[in-house]
């Protein structure tokens, strides 16, 4: 299977490409950017030699579709303001489609195009990076401990053991991230969605150490738009929790008002860590219940990458090399990533590449 990834030069792209190159059932990747040099040089140090790198801008339709045409899937790890034009390019190039997520509204609007998809034999998988992805499977697999589900509470963090002396580090595309903390939070209570405003606070989480105790801010992501049909829960939201330095840097960007296209930053260092909490709240035997599942992502030593690129890209990886495999055949349609993974499936891939899951079920617990 070819696979072409899109946004190649980004942040998370070169993960995804190690994690593929030479992988059983993946022929060859084409890597795609707006900076061609970027995804070249991306193809020339994590490609194993398998990898072609080109320019293409993902808003030309028809760039995009010739780009592609031949691959049987476009991995999008590119902005997710363009995530409904890859996806028309993937229907025209008959290829399947997957994408690291698109903060609520977007995936609502892509998860519309699910009869398009299912009548080419196509799929769509939406949302395969580490929140969401990662933290929706993580709720699937906490939920079969209850009876019933009532709420699901969905949390990430991040930790740089070396963070650089000059400069913003992010953990992700600062566009993105920047969305994230200017555009109001939706969150679900008594089945009911709701915006609640920026920056508000969503208290004290208890990541894994090495990252512990973090404060978090609600913030607009696409686990809340989906997890709550899919498990049946009446409440959902989303947390975030960065490093202080980080968050209040970036706290100053959105109250001067700053683009994003005017923010300079710098890589991460490659000792990143990443977490993710997950709470699910509900009923088990006649009683109220928590149960709760974290994952850890340790840096990648061998890979010279850090936790937090590792754990968003090892999701889309092992959805990749799955369609490469044939392990998904047979679905077709626009489908969340919980509908598509399950936890005997994702968890050992993740487990392979440094991820530790913890899960601990509650006697007694209170609704979030």
């Amino acid at each position: 299977m070819r696979v072409a990834v899109l946004g190649a030069g980004g942040i998370i792209a070169p993960a995804i490409v190690r994690d593929l190159a030479g992988a059983p059932g993946i022929d060859g990747l084409t890597l795609l950017d707006l900076d061609g040099a970027a995804a070249r040089r991306t193809a020339a140090e994590h490609g194993g030699g398998i990898a072609t790198g080109a320019a293409v801008d993902a808003t030309d339709r028809q760039a995009l579709t010739l780009a592609i045409e031949g691959h049987a899937l476009l991995l999008n790890a590119a902005s997710y303001r363009v995530n409904l034009a890859a996806m028309d390019a993937a229907l025209a190039a008959n290829a399947n489609y997957v994408d690291l997520g698109g903060l609520y509204h977007l995936t609502l609007r892509q998860l519309a195009l699910s009869e398009a998809f299912a009548a080419a034999g196509l799929l769509a998988v939406l949302g395969c990076g580490a929140g969401p992805g990662k933290t929706n499977v993580m709720a699937a697999r906490a939920a079969r401990e209850l009876d019933v589900v009532e709420a699901v509470r969905c949390a990430s963090a991040g930790f740089d053991e070396t963070p650089p002396e000059v400069g913003l580090a992010v953990p992700y595309a600062v566009h993105t991230l920047l969305d994230e903390l200017t555009e109001p939070p939706i969150v679900v209570a008594g089945g009911v969605p709701r915006a609640v405003p920026p920056l508000t606070a969503g208290g004290t989480v208890l990541f894994p150490e090495p990252i512990g105790a973090r404060p978090t801010l609600f913030t607009l992501h696409s686990e809340v738009a989906t997890l709550p049909r899919s498990l049946g829960a009446r409440a959902c939201d989303f947390r975030l929790a960065l490093a202080p330095a980080v968050e209040s840097a970036l706290r100053e960007i959105v109250a001067a008002g700053t683009a994003a296209s005017d923010v300079a930053t710098v890589p991460a260092s490659p000792r990143t860590w990443s977490a993710q909490h997950v709470e699910v709240h509900g009923r088990r035997g006649g009683a109220a219940a928590t149960v709760t599942l974290t994952a850890l992502t340790r840096p990648h030593q061998e890979w010279g990458l850090g936790g937090g690129v590792i754990s968003t890209a090892s999701v889309a990886a092992t959805t990749a090399r799955l369609l490469g495999r044939g392990g998904l055949d047979g679905a077709t349609g626009v489908l969340p990533v919980e509908r598509v993974l399950t936890p005997e499936v994702l968890f050992p891939e993740l487990e392979a590449r440094g991820c530790i899951f913890t899960l601990h079920v509650g006697d007694i617990g209170g609704s979030p």
